[in-house]
Formats: C-alpha cells, sequence, structure tokens
C-alpha cells in the first residue's frame, strides 16, 4: 500500500466505524501492517494508506497489535517526547502525550479488546487514534518552535527518530 501524506484531505478528517469485521478487514490489517514494516514505522492508521476506516495497526514489542473502531478510555499521567509520522516524513516535534492508557476497541477477528499501555505504547496508540479523528501530530506540539525537520536531527546526530 501507498502511504498518503500531507496535505491530503483525508489525513484531516473522521475515519468512519467498521461496521462489521469481514475478510475485506483482516486484509487491510495485514496489509497496513506490510506497509508500516516496509516505511519502517511503529504505528500506522487507515486514513494514512487512503482508506477511511476506524482500523490501526501498532507494533513496539513482542508482537503487532490490530485495533478496530479504538477508543482511549483512560489516560494518566504525561510523557513528552520527539514523535514523527509517516504522513509527515520529513517533520518531528516534540509531543506531550499520556503516559499511560487504556484502549478499547475491537482485534482482528471482531472480539472485543482492551489495552493498557504505557512509553511508547501509550504514544503509538494516542498518535494512531488521533488519526483516525483527522488530529496530525503537529497540531499537539506544545510549541511550534519545537518541530524541526528529521534531516536536519540526522546532520546534527542529535536524536533517534522513530516514525509512529
Amino acid at each position: 500500500m501507498e502511504i498518503v501524506t500531507y496535505p491530503a484531505p483525508i489525513l484531516l478528517s473522521k475515519a468512519q466505524p467498521v461496521s462489521r469485521v469481514t475478510r475485506r478487514v483482516r486484509r487491510l490489517a495485514r496489509d497496513m501492517l506490510e506497509t508500516m514494516y516496509d516505511a519502517p514505522g511503529v504505528g500506522l492508521a487507515a486514513p494514512q494508506v487512503g482508506v477511511r476506516q476506524r482500523v490501526i495497526v501498532v507494533d513496539v514489542a513482542e508482537e503487532p497489535i490490530v485495533l478496530i473502531n479504538p477508543d482511549i478510555t483512560a489516560a494518566e499521567g504525561e510523557q513528552v517526547g520527539l514523535e514523527g509520522c509517516l504522513s509527515l516524513p520529513d517533520l518531528v516535534g516534540e509531543v506531550p502525550r499520556a503516559e499511560w492508557v487504556v484502549a478499547r476497541g475491537l482485534d482482528r477477528y471482531g472480539r472485543p479488546l482492551t489495552l493498557e499501555g504505557e512509553g511508547l505504547l501509550a504514544r503509538a496508540l494516542q498518535h494512531e487514534v488521533d488519526h483516525l479523528n483527522g488530529i496530525l501530530f503537529i497540531a499537539r506540539v506544545a510549541d511550534p518552535t519545537l518541530i524541526w525537520r528529521v534531516s536536519e536531527l540526522k546532520a546534527a546526530a542529535q536524536r533517534e527518530v522513530v516514525h509512529i
């Protein structure tokens, strides 16, 4: 799949709920995981591949997560960290996020799934759910002077960049 980049309008619009988890939805999730790994990234939302459905994939640990119709139902604490995005490939910024979250949705088979995450997993879940609501990470940056070009950071060897 091709990753849609800003300023494509789909990135700024709200995705539609999945009414039923079908073989087509499972194939979408599988293709999204493959696209995310090829990019490489640690998360991807369906609008980022041109699909207006509430499907996200994340892989920051032992196994990939597929979450359909996800919602963040609880959040605590705060972390501020460098965040990038596959749809804004040359930008990163300091983004405040909750340190711990609970996300609920459906797994790839349509079964209810509840996840707790902290650190990078919490950040990735929040980032991807934001995509489903038409919100890009640059809208979450507390201070616009804390947005940089990836090429500048790599040249200065200041930070490692993880694209969520």
